[in-house]
């Protein structure tokens, strides 16, 4: 009997990885990870750094590589992102928070609400499973729900696959509406500086949040230690002490290559095809939060008289870093108000999200 007819059709494709050297493996994943950020960043898609990684490593999960990114240096990559987010909360948010507070917190809770709504629909007609779906259509801190939602048993392969395709449509539509009030063809994206000189003090400062905040996240046991502890530690320092941190584009790049390479390896080819047919569904949801936050964009504009794409910036469900630069390119967008609805959410979603997961995890199973 010929054996070879009892291979599934796809076997030599998965086994031409594994039949590979770990080195020439991560070679190859280093190699086609680079091309893909690189046309990312060419094509000026958010998140190239980190989704060019993810689509590498799930090009190579598919194909059967064995190799895996050590826990250590995962767990270093999320205390770098813990830092990021930490320093980018900024004091000055506060007096526009203060003097707008219920309308923030009113579209703060109507978003969370609505993208709950959404990811209850879409576990309860079992589209995606459990909590995936609740994780996965939260809006905004992309990179925290995906570090977050592995550690209350979501998959964090189809959290990634939603947050980030949500992540590119939300900053894409955003640049569309942005170009009908102002444009931007002359505006010149700043460089990025991969290399910039070392400051001592800072630098330093980071390295030692992570590790102190890493740490005390193991040692309390919160849920993502590493991202949390950090993200908690830092936050305190960084607005209670005013202590800077410095975190250089090269460190970036590493800890989200580490945090994609870490999610795209764990991919199947099954859970491809999952994503896969569930995608659909998956976009109508993600037209869906963003056709709601236009309309209370619309309403607040209407109601206060705030400018239209300052509102619509403002409420846009996630991608804090590109909301920015297209907030910056806009001369009459108040950046402070934009930013403040933002961060406002961003620290909403990370401190509730857990438990509105776990909520609507619990109705889906009555």
């Amino acid at each position: 009997m010929d054996s070879s007819a009892e291979q599934p059709p796809d076997q030599p494709a998965i086994e031409r990885m594994a039949r590979m050297r770990k080195l020439w493996q991560w070679l190859a994943l280093l190699i086609v990870s680079l091309l893909f950020a690189g046309a990312l960043e060419l094509a000026a898609l958010p998140a190239a750094l980190l989704i060019g990684p993810m689509l590498a490593a799930i090009v190579a999960g598919t194909n059967g590589a064995t190799v895996r990114v050590p826990r250590l240096l995962f767990g270093a990559a999320q205390a770098i992102v813990g830092c990021l987010v930490a320093s980018s909360i900024s004091a000055d948010i506060f007096p526009v928070f203060y003097r707008e507070w219920p309308l923030f917190l009113g579209v703060v809770m109507a978003t969370v609400t609505a993208s709950s709504l959404l990811g209850w629909l879409i576990s309860r007609w079992r589209i995606l499973p459990g909590t995936t779906a609740v994780w996965g259509s939260s809006p905004g801190a992309a990179t925290a729900m995906v570090l977050m939602a592995g550690a209350f048993g979501a998959d964090q392969r189809l959290v990634a696959f939603m947050q980030y395709l949500r992540v590119i449509f939300v900053s894409m539509t955003a640049a569309l509406v942005a170009k009908m009030w102002v444009d931007t063809l002359g505006v010149e994206i700043p460089a990025i500086m991969w290399f910039p000189p070392i400051d001592p003090q800072p630098f330093a400062a980071t390295i030692g949040i992570a590790l102190v905040g890493g740490l005390l996240g193991k040692l309390l046991r919160l849920p993502s230690p590493f991202f949390l502890g950090t993200f908690i530690f830092g936050t305190v320092v960084h607005l209670g002490l005013g202590v800077e941190m410095q975190l250089p584009q090269w460190l970036l790049a590493v800890s989200y290559a580490m945090v994609g390479w870490s999610i795209g390896l764990n991919f199947t080819r099954a859970i491809l095809r999952h994503a896969t047919r569930a995608l659909p569904q998956i976009i109508a949801s993600i037209v869906a939060l963003i056709a709601f936050c236009g309309g209370l964009a619309f309403m607040i504009s209407h109601l206060l008289g705030i400018d239209p794409l300052t509102a619509y910036l403002a409420t846009s469900p996630g991608g804090m870093d590109s909301i920015a630069i297209i907030a910056a390119a806009a001369q009459n967008v108040d950046i402070s108000f934009v930013m403040a609805l933002q961060s406002a959410r961003f620290l909403i979603v990370l401190l509730i999200g857990p438990s509105v997961a776990r909520l609507v995890a619990r109705s889906v199973r009555q």
